[in-house]
């Protein structure tokens, strides 16, 4: 079933405007920058998939930040995709560096002549979407991974990107967003017309975690991180940053270590807050209870959530984090806070459970009625499974993704 469910949402024809003319679709998707992380992935993945996408030219340009996080750049060359740095492109808001960021990207866009710019993140929506405008870049798409204004910003921060992005939607003849939350905030805060908005999951390469539990037993995968079998692990998995709400695990931890003797907790990912998190839980006489991974290869994910039990989202800003979704593919309920897109990919009480946003104590409550509950574990791990393998398949997001180029080219066609 699933497999012709990816042939129904992959069979589509090129639009008539570029079959007529036998040449391919020029695409070029910008970001601020490529580091390990959700909406690099849904970039990377959405330009691989349309690299091999019959009547499309894709070419990728990145800002360069050197983050603790690591980069995907070794990865991008690897692909054989076309790739391009831009050094001015960068995170912070730096005028003189902006302007001169905003005049490359024109220069660039005007010579490779790209029937579609798609730009990702806050800055590069902002000056890609400004410079494609210059270009006359016949169809321009702006996708929201998360949003970056609301209450969990600064007055400072939501009086400056709230105008900017309503200066930029009419620029955008489409703006995407992971989840549902992210397109009605985006609604709700006046950013483009209703009509410009769309919600595309963000896929990823399912399968190495659908077959992970026939190749790797859960016991094993417990013994190659130095835990036993009986050990009942609790997860995370994302960088160690704030805005990914490690403080508010580690608070639920103690909660959780307090009342199950045999739980585990496995930290995967690294990030800035690394040392101080190590001597938290040192703090918390919780050390020896900790497994602290670190920064890990993509593929070597699946296996990692396959030692876990339970998998914990306590991120304070998200769009839909594909933790979420990988974990439920490999069997694994999930605890996450009722925020943002987690809701759309939690079903409460059938695979996994939202926690009240910030309560760890709440948190805490919900992994200990997973873990006291092993048949309950296995049923919502099965659920979990059958939603992510319908609806997260990275062929899945680039069709659609693709049937939304397609449409905007064909309008903007008929309208001469």
């Amino acid at each position: 079933m699933l497999i012709a469910a990816h042939a129904t949402e992959t069979a589509h024809p090129v639009p008539p405007s570029f079959a007529e003319t036998g040449r391919e679709m020029r695409i070029l998707h910008i970001i601020t920058r490529l580091i390990v992380g959700g909406a690099q992935e849904n970039t990377l993945l959405t330009c691989f998939g349309q690299q091999h996408t019959p009547g499309m030219k894709v070419t990728l340009l990145a800002g360069i930040d050197n983050g603790p996080e690591g980069n995907l750049h070794d990865r991008v060359f690897q692909s054989g995709l076309d790739f391009h740095l831009m050094k001015e492109l960068v995170r912070p808001i730096v005028p003189i560096t902006d302007a001169i960021a905003l005049a490359k990207l024109t220069r660039f866009i005007r010579r490779g002549c790209f029937d579609v710019v798609h730009t990702h993140s806050s800055k590069a929506g902002i000056l890609g979407r400004l410079a494609a405008h210059a270009a006359r870049t016949p169809v321009v798409v702006h996708t929201l991974h998360s949003l970056v204004f609301g209450d969990h910003a600064t007055r400072r921060q939501n009086a400056l990107y709230i105008p900017l992005k309503r200066m930029c939607a009419p620029l955008s003849h489409a703006l995407i967003s992971v989840c549902d939350a992210t397109k009605n905030g985006a609604i709700a805060a006046r950013i483009g017309r209703p009509e410009q908005h769309s919600t595309i999951f963000s896929g990823f390469h399912i399968d190495a975690f659908l077959r992970v539990r026939d190749e790797l037993s859960v016991a094993e995968a417990k013994r190659r991180i130095g835990l036993a079998p009986e050990h009942l692990v609790v997860g995370k998995v994302a960088r160690l940053f704030l805005q990914k709400g490690h403080d508010h695990f580690i608070d639920a931890t103690k909660r959780i270590a307090k009342a199950e003797p045999r739980a585990r907790f496995l930290l995967v990912g690294d990030g800035i807050l690394r040392q101080e998190l190590e001597q938290r839980t040192q703090a918390l006489g919780l050390r020896d209870r900790f497994v602290f991974a670190g920064l890990v290869a993509p593929h070597e994910v699946p296996a990692l959530m396959q030692a876990m039990d339970v998998v914990v989202h306590t991120s304070i800003r998200e769009g839909l984090a594909r933790v979420i979704p990988q974990a439920a593919a490999v069997g694994k309920p999930v605890v996450g806070f009722a925020l943002d897109g987690t809701p759309e990919a939690i079903k409460d009480g059938v695979s996994g459970f939202l926690a009240r946003p910030y309560d760890a104590a709440d948190v805490a409550e919900k992994v200990l009625r997973i873990l006291d509950n092993e048949p309950r574990r296995l049923e919502m791990g099965e659920a979990g499974r059958k939603f992510a393998a319908a609806n997260f398949p990275v062929e899945v997001m680039v069709s659609r993704i693709n049937q939304l180029y397609y449409r905007l080219a064909s309008e903007v066609r008929a309208k001469g």
